[in-house]
């Protein structure tokens, strides 16, 4: 086999094993965010799951249900965003470092 695709084929292994081990570590990346100037807090992973969702007594209203709701989930929606985009950055700092080391694959520099 062509000595260079050998190369590239060790440099594509490895780096599968590096966006592995980051996606297995997605779980302790943190996001947060909030909404209603701070009455809803949600805290969200690299795995885009919603880990915590806090509230300050002054929004839980019986009379305000729907604004509650609708904060709940701008929060909620805001810190899954924000999670994505840490997790995105995580892997593509593994994939850039890789992808100019493999040759023969000039069109992905």
């Amino acid at each position: 086999m062509n000595p260079e695709l050998m190369k590239a084929l060790e440099q594509v292994q490895k780096m599968q094993d590096e966006v592995s081990k980051v996606q297995e570590s997605l779980g302790t990346v943190i996001a947060s965010a909030e909404a209603g100037g701070g009455m809803v807090k949600v805290i969200a992973n690299g795995k885009q799951e919603i880990i915590s969702i806090k509230l300050e007594k002054e929004v839980i209203d019986p009379n305000e249900q729907e604004m509650l709701e609708d904060l709940i989930v701008a929060a909620a929606n805001r810190a899954i965003s924000k999670a994505k985009e840490l997790a995105e950055e995580k892997v593509s700092s593994v994939t850039n470092t890789f992808m100019p080391n493999i040759p023969g694959l000039p069109f992905m520099k």
